[in-house]
């Protein structure tokens, strides 16, 4: 146990790490489904890309609207809530017999998984010290790696033996744990005391924090565009043959790898967070940037044999995924509580929105240069967050 940290505060990390575990077994479970689902509805790349920019989107609105949900009725509350919508609307992917459907419950499952981390993540930051905050983030942000090792694994399990809808119905699982969070996890203090006074969704833009938020969005979209390019299509990649640009292995052996991606990535969260609070936020961020760069196209034009996969996967789940939770941490420090939620929310999630067009853009530029060529490209992304994030203000140690 960390000294200087009371119980309180450990509840609502590990409520927040489960609710961000499940949202991404939730989420990344259609991942794994794109093939089977693409040939059942006899779909195209660029529209399997489309579902995944869908989600992204709703995602982009369900964050900035749960963040302000947030900040008036509680982190804890909404971010209840949020586990809802995630979990049923999974499961009601199982039902669909259309495309319409198919992105309907997919734009659900976004609303749910945006508004978790924008609740969840304040949550956290709001209950730790300053001194320990990077490393709970880190632990929060874990929770992702161990939803997408299990999705990977109901996927190896079932895909194949019972269809992907068997495989949704999974999702619904998450709303127990709702219920569980909500009688168990206290709203933090620091909102509970906070200033009864209105606050302005719109304050985040006022002269006094216009430049960081919207350096801060500038930095999520990058970053997101290059993180979603990869999430969504690396299991497809896996899966496709040698001679289509591909890694040319089986739908089971792809999600037997990505265990191994998510491992690393697990990895990258816990040991950031403590990288961050030794060195400071933003050289710890490029450190993880630049070694993204590289390793995710290493991993696109290599991934061909069992050793590279063995060797570079679990470096791409460590660099590529493992920085995330500077945007929890660095994020909260840079605004006041009143509007913490809200601006957080806005920042990441405006990102987000960005990021969209990234799954469209891939699956359309694999028909002309393959998907590996096409992950490699969306990687120079990583780059450009590494410089954005020097035009921000060092936050390590900040008092919230």
């Amino acid at each position: 146990m960390l000294p200087n940290v009371p119980r309180s505060a450990w509840r609502a990390l590990f409520a927040a790490q489960i609710g961000w575990m499940l949202d991404a077994m939730d989420f990344l479970l259609f991942t794994f489904a794109v093939l089977p689902i693409q040939k059942e509805f006899a779909l195209s790349s660029a529209t399997m890309g489309l579902l995944s920019s869908v989600a992204l989107i709703a995602g982009a609105f369900g964050g900035i609207a749960f963040g302000r949900l947030a900040d008036r009725i509680g982190r804890v509350r909404a971010m209840t809530l949020s586990i809802l919508v995630y979990s049923g609307a999974t499961a009601g992917l199982a039902s669909s017999g259309a495309l319409w459907q198919l992105l309907m419950w997919r734009a659900l499952v976004g609303v749910g998984m945006g508004g978790e981390w924008s609740c969840g993540s304040v949550l956290v930051a709001e209950t730790w010290p300053a001194e320990h905050r990077a490393k709970a983030m880190g632990v929060m942000q874990s929770g992702w790696a161990i939803g997408g090792l299990f999705a990977a694994a109901l996927s190896a399990l079932l895909l194949e033996r019972a269809g992907w809808r068997v495989l949704f119905l999974f999702g619904a699982l998450p709303a127990v744990a709702a219920f569980v969070i909500r009688r168990k996890v206290e709203e933090p203090p620091l909102w509970r005391e906070r200033e009864r006074t209105p606050s302005r969704w719109s304050e985040m833009i006022d002269p006094e924090f216009r430049r960081r938020t919207i350096i801060a969005t500038l930095l999520a979209s990058s970053v997101l565009v290059a993180l979603w390019g990869v999430i969504t299509w690396l299991p497809a990649f896996l899966a496709t043959p040698a001679d289509k640009g591909g890694a040319g292995l089986t739908l089971t052996k792809s999600a037997s790898w990505l265990i191994v991606v998510q491992l690393g990535a697990f990895f990258g969260y816990i040991s950031f967070g403590w990288i961050a609070d030794r060195i400071g936020r933003r050289p710890a961020f490029t450190i993880f940037m630049i070694a993204a760069t590289i390793v995710v196209p290493l991993f696109a034009f290599g991934a061909r044999t069992t050793l590279t996969l063995l060797l570079i996967g679990p470096l791409v789940g460590y660099f590529a995924y493992g920085y995330f939770s500077v945007f929890g941490v660095m994020l909260a420090e840079l605004f006041p509580t009143r509007i913490r939620a809200s601006a957080q929310g806005f920042c990441y999630n405006a990102g987000r929105l960005a990021s969209a067009a990234a799954p469209y853009a891939i699956g359309a530029a694999a028909k002309g240069h393959g998907l590996g060529t096409a992950i490699a490209f969306d990687a120079l992304f990583f780059a450009v967050g590494a410089v954005l994030i020097w035009l921000l203000p060092e936050t390590k140690g900040a008092r919230l």
